[in-house]
């Protein structure tokens, strides 16, 4: 990934896709208002911080942007792999529509231009992924939880079902998140991920002191995504780790879950 700055607004891109169509970003801990573990871009308004800051911290996104702060789409996640599509139909219902349509969604899907749908995270993984002939974007939240549900491959096959995408043609970013050698889980865990179909050979390894399994969801996720029919040079990893680097990223496992959260999302233009 590249780093860019407009003003103070710290923001990351994918090199792979950078395209005229489409703007698009991880964003940092940098340029915000918000304060205490918030500090300082926090831009989800579900982490318990100030909704004061987070819609001044929003409204700085948009601008950048270019579109109005009500042009951002920021689903409430829970972790599981329910997708939406934000369509012509959507955009027409009323606010409080859009919100309980948006209660429970982890990944979106849109061709909508000039909107931005986006993700929050702060340790799972999250996903772009594009067509640059169909301009179809969708975004995902990856926790574990949600890569063993195929989170991944099911918001593919849902690009291919409503837009006519073809697997062959998509980019892919999978961004910052938790690294393997710090995401150390219980066995609970990885028989979640056996069971559903995952080598725990390929994507884990056993510490030898704390005997605890530790897993690789970046490459979990690229395995999804491949399986979905994606080339794997069609797949752009950031390899930054969330916990690892406080200079410039949230971590809910290092800050506690009452910390601030990246934004990952685009805007078709």
């Amino acid at each position: 990934m590249k780093s860019v700055q407009y003003n103070n607004i710290h923001l990351l891109q994918f090199r792979s896709l950078s395209n005229e169509s489409l703007f698009h970003f991880t964003s940092t801990i940098k340029g915000g208002v918000s304060q205490g573990t918030y500090t300082s871009l926090n831009l989800s308004p579900y982490s318990g911080d100030n909704p004061d800051a987070v819609n001044e911290n929003q409204e700085c996104i948009a601008n950048i942007m270019g579109i109005s702060v009500e042009n951002l789409y920021i689903p409430y996640q829970v972790h599981k792999d329910n997708i939406l599509t934000i369509d012509k139909s959507f955009l027409q219902k009323s606010d409080l529509e859009k919100l309980t349509l948006m209660n429970g969604i982890d990944a979106l899907v849109t061709d909508q231009k000039e909107i931005f749908i986006g993700i929050a995270t702060a340790d799972c993984v999250p996903l772009l992924i594009f067509d640059p002939k169909k301009k179809v974007l969708a975004t995902i939240h990856a926790g574990w939880k949600g890569t063993v549900l195929g989170i991944a491959e099911k918001t593919v096959k849902k690009m291919i079902e409503q837009y006519h995408c073809t697997p062959q043609d998509l980019l892919v970013g999978i961004g910052p998140c938790i690294s393997q050698k710090i995401f150390e889980v219980g066995d609970e865990v990885t028989k979640a991920f056996i069971e559903n179909g995952f080598d725990e050979k390929e994507i884990s390894y056993r510490n030898s002191v704390s005997g605890k399994s530790h897993i690789n969801l970046e490459l979990a996720n690229k395995i999804l995504l491949t399986k979905a029919g994606i080339p794997e040079q069609n797949i752009e990893i950031a390899n930054i780790c969330t916990y690892s680097n406080p200079e410039i990223l949230f971590s809910a496992r290092r800050q506690t879950i009452h910390s601030g959260r990246m934004l990952t999302g685009g805007i078709i233009k």
